[in-house]
């Protein structure tokens, strides 16, 4: 009997093999597996899928490689690639559809929540899908509808911006057409301006860049090796194979009375799947969107992204493993959530690398550099200090955290970040100064080394100036930058008689993802005007004056509000005029975090980061 089924397996898995374009085994077999009474709609799928897996196996070790089945493209069309090596992809992925074990389940609950979490916080957890807002004028933002999710929605929507603003290439020929508008323009070799045209992305654009971040991301979680795709054993397969019409009424019937309140909820509702090529997960995120769309899914994401780190990994991440991810009372992500979606690592702190505590302790920080970055207004209330990597990140897009919400601040031109002509000087000044610094970072070297960063960075200073600075024996730094600052350009100096050497002006975009009511945008209907519930969009003209004196260069200090009392020029060779005083909030606070003293203007509402 054992040896009949066995022949009637591989019968089945040779007919599989023998079809022309990939088996599809799931939308017969769950008929024929109706009638066995005594074989489970969930056996049947697991049944399926190995089978499957096997058929791929035998075609390839038949064959030898992958050939193109008759009718499929070849390796000289566009997507050839794709089409010669599906089979090898299914040969691999071999660990598709498994149910999170009991034990994974509880200690992925308990990472998340802990212990007492609020009914309130579990539903606003399961209320968040990830979709573009309906707005024309916003319809490139993720809305957010319930506080909490906002750190997993804010990490996701920057890297949907990556995609759209400046890596579209990919997305228009997955498309085949993307609004000329919407390509960046190439002014150099290192400088990209994408359009502002933000309505004039279609559907579908939108759509692909959104399935290319979220897989993006999880691999990067999965340390470029795998990616771990959460969602319903509810829903199955039936969203894959469904017409487009069908798709809303099988997740709304599988979620309908679906609530996460337990460990042992999680455990029975899960389904998680291995993928190690990008080219197999997107396509399954690409086929399974509807069900990260509905409500359970900011969920499912940020469970992806912790799978796809490995719970393990995670928890030697953090400082504190023993804390929840999802912190009380209001049940917002924690920065060891944003950091793992932006870094790839589940670290609680946004410094560079680690800080040494001594006695074998110390604390971990951001050891990469990123796509995209991160400002916190907590760094303007010294409470931290957003390190270098976050802060200057490969594309000019930021999430931005308050003390109770993240949003995105982005520019269109990457030249926002490129160094102007005095923070280049400054930056060649400081490595020569710090190379020959033997202190240990006490800031003052020697007179032979002295002369040896004058050499390098092209400085000739008057001789009174030279036996001042020498005249103790060391040079301390502060004192050598006063001078560097009074002298004149022509002799290495950064005396400026303009007063624009320090000077930018560009403009900052800030999306904040919750919707609020707008009148302006408001729907007619049979009881009169409607609201229109939209995220909020500013744009921001910034400007960056010099700094004004070699005392307020050396103090880095903010632009004082209007009327207050500041420091006054010293010297009538640095006076400069000052600019207009600038609007205040407190995403100006977070802006002057990555560029001190800097001036901002908005027309409308102020921009807002709760």
């Amino acid at each position: 009997m054992a040896d009949q089924q066995e022949e009637e397996d591989l019968r089945m898995a040779l007919r599989m093999s023998m079809q022309n374009s990939p088996p599809e085994p799931k939308r017969s077999k769950p008929r024929e597996a109706a009638n066995l009474a005594t074989t489970t709609p969930e056996e049947s799928r697991r049944l399926q899928r190995e089978l499957m897996a096997a058929a791929a196996e035998k075609r390839m070790l038949a064959t030898g490689k992958s050939v193109p089945a008759s009718g499929s493209p070849s390796k000289s069309d566009s997507g050839g690639d794709i089409g010669t090596k599906e089979m090898e992809i299914k040969a691999k992925e071999v660990k598709l559809g498994n149910e999170l074990s009991e034990k994974e389940a509880y200690q992925l609950f308990f990472m998340v929540f802990g212990n007492g979490v609020s009914k309130d916080i579990l539903a606003q957890w399961s209320n968040q899908g990830i979709r573009f807002s309906p707005d024309p004028e916003t319809s490139m933002i993720l809305v957010q509808h319930e506080g909490g999710p906002c750190g997993v929605l804010a990490a996701i929507q920057a890297f949907v911006l990556k995609h759209l603003l400046f890596c579209p290439d990919d997305l228009v020929k997955a498309a085949q057409s993307t609004p000329q508008n919407t390509t960046p323009r190439r002014l150099s070799k290192n400088q990209y301006v994408a359009s502002n045209n933000f309505a004039a992305f279609t559907e579908n654009a939108k759509a692909r860049a959104l399935v290319k971040s979220m897989g993006e991301i999880l691999f990067l979680c999965g340390n470029n090796k795998r990616a771990v795709i959460a969602t319903l054993s509810s829903i199955g397969d039936g969203v894959e194979e469904s017409e487009d019409s069908l798709t809303d009424v099988i997740i709304a019937q599988a979620l309908e009375g679906l609530s996460i309140e337990s460990a042992s909820d999680l455990h029975k509702v899960l389904r998680v799947e291995t993928y190690t090529t990008p080219a197999s997960a997107y396509k399954r995120l690409e086929a399974i969107i509807p069900v990260f769309q509905s409500r359970m899914g900011a969920l499912l994401f940020l469970i992806s992204a912790l799978l796809s780190r490995g719970l393990d990994c995670v928890q030697a991440d953090r400082d504190d493993p023993s804390l929840p991810l999802v912190t009380a009372p209001f049940g917002h992500a924690s920065q060891e959530i944003v950091n793992l979606l932006l870094c790839g690592q589940a670290v609680p702190n946004v410094f560079d690398g680690r800080m040494d505590l001594g006695g074998g302790m110390f604390l971990k920080g951001v050891s990469t550099n990123v796509e995209v970055g991160f400002l916190t207004l907590l760094e303007s209330l010294n409470f931290c200090k957003v390190g270098r990597n976050l802060k200057c990140p490969k594309w000019p897009i930021w999430v931005v955290g308050s003390e109770s919400h993240y949003t995105v601040l982005f520019a269109l031109d990457t030249a926002v970040q490129d160094e102007n002509e005095l923070e280049a000087r400054e930056s060649q000044i400081r490595k020569a100064f710090d190379a020959q610094d033997q202190s240990g970072g006490g800031g003052f070297i020697s007179v032979e080394g002295f002369h040896q960063v004058l050499r390098e960075t092209n400085i000739r200073l008057p001789s009174e100036k030279l036996d001042s600075l020498c005249g103790s024996g060391f040079i301390v730094w502060s004192e050598f930058w006063q001078v560097i600052l009074d002298l004149d350009k022509s002799l290495g100096g950064l005396k400026d008689s303009t007063g624009q050497m320090g000077q930018k002006i560009f403009d900052l975009y800030h999306f904040n993802g919750i919707a609020k009511s707008d009148l302006n945008g408001s729907q007619f209907s049979s009881g009169g005007e409607t609201p229109m519930q939209r995220p909020r969009l500013t744009k921001l003209r910034v400007s960056v004056p010099p700094r004004w004196t070699p005392e307020e260069f050396m103090a880095d200090v903010a632009v004082l509000p209007s009327g207050s009392a500041g420091a006054q020029p010293s010297g009538k060779d640095t006076e400069v005029a000052k600019p207009e005083p600038s609007q205040h909030a407190p995403l100006v606070d977070c802006i002057r975090t990555r560029w001190p003293r800097a001036v901002c203007n908005w027309v409308g509402d102020p921009p807002s980061i709760v």
